[in-house]
């Protein structure tokens, strides 16, 4: 039974995800990039603080240096996938962002020397393909939109591997306190430098800064890890995959996106090879724990 709670407790995450892509597009209508991205995190700080505040007991020195580092990583992709919005669809931002999944191995790889194997090879050519299909345009160029979108991919893979390696030393909650609180002081920071600091806000503004916090950051972010002590690990990093799918059904729904066939082709490819990076320890007698490690999603 708690496996199924675990499950479904990821699939909720993945929803949540999956419509932050829309909550951000409707955000930047309104606001600027690091406006949206510290108004999110300091009410997705105050929202854990309240609602988790006895784990503020267990922040100590090594929860804040490991939480100050998840939360400078997490920042930074957050603000290249939010600027990646700017110039590029809900959809594809969210499918360019889901290839985070292929890129953990390599940085599992280059840290800890650990062999990328075949399935994660044919997975990476396939993903790259699917990549070329969605983002590659008449021209053959890809927008600055989608260059920004793999960037935060890359920033997510660092993250999920951090987060991995930290949590399996300190509480999770805590760190994740910790790790919104230092992406809230960045974003004030950025809004100050910037000189964005806002006189007034629209109430679509309010509302897309709400919603990300609450849902998309907050109860995605404890759904997640709370559902990872149950699930199991490579079924986890599938149904968290399924983000990307989310993204673009909302899209379509709610923002009247038209995906065109060559962008279907390249989400199917790009969904395709995430799940078969995935599924791959099925298709083996035995999976070490250090394989296991890198299976789950951010």
């Amino acid at each position: 039974m708690k496996k199924y709670t675990g499950e479904i407790l990821m699939l909720i995450t993945a929803i949540m995800w999956g419509s932050g892509f829309i909550g951000m597009d409707i955000g930047l209508n309104h606001l600027t990039v690091f406006q949206l991205m510290a108004g999110r995190f300091i009410l997705a700080t105050i929202i854990l603080s309240l609602i988790f505040y006895k784990k503020l007991k267990l922040i100590n020195k090594s929860v804040l240096w490991k939480g100050a580092v998840l939360g400078t990583i997490l920042f930074i992709a957050f603000a290249l996938q939010t600027m990646g919005l700017e110039y590029t669809t809900p959809s594809k931002n969210a499918f360019l962002t889901a290839v985070n999944v292929m890129i953990v191995p390599i940085i599992a790889y280059v840290i800890y020397k650990r062999k990328i194997d075949r399935f994660e090879m044919i997975a990476a050519i396939m993903a790259f393909i699917g990549i070329a299909f969605l983002s590659l345009q008449g021209s053959m160029t890809i927008n600055i939109g989608d260059v920004f979108s793999l960037l935060c991919a890359v920033g997510f893979a660092f993250d999920i591997f951090y987060t991995n390696v930290f949590v399996k030393t300190e509480d999770a909650l805590a760190l994740t306190i910790v790790q919104f609180f230092t992406a809230s002081l960045l974003g004030v920071f950025a809004v100050i430098i910037l000189g964005e600091i806002p006189t007034t806000v629209s109430n679509e503004g309010i509302y897309a800064i709400v919603y990300l916090a609450v849902f998309s950051t907050a109860v995605a972010y404890v759904c997640q890890n709370i559902g990872m002590q149950y699930a199991n690990p490579t079924k986890s990093a599938i149904i968290l995959s399924t983000e990307s799918l989310f993204g673009t059904i909302f899209s379509v729904i709610i923002l009247h996106e038209i995906l065109t066939g060559r962008m279907i082709i390249g989400c199917i490819l790009i969904f395709v090879a995430i799940l078969f990076a995935e599924v791959k320890p099925t298709f083996k007698r035995k999976s070490s724990p250090s394989q296991l490690q890198y299976e789950q999603h951010k």
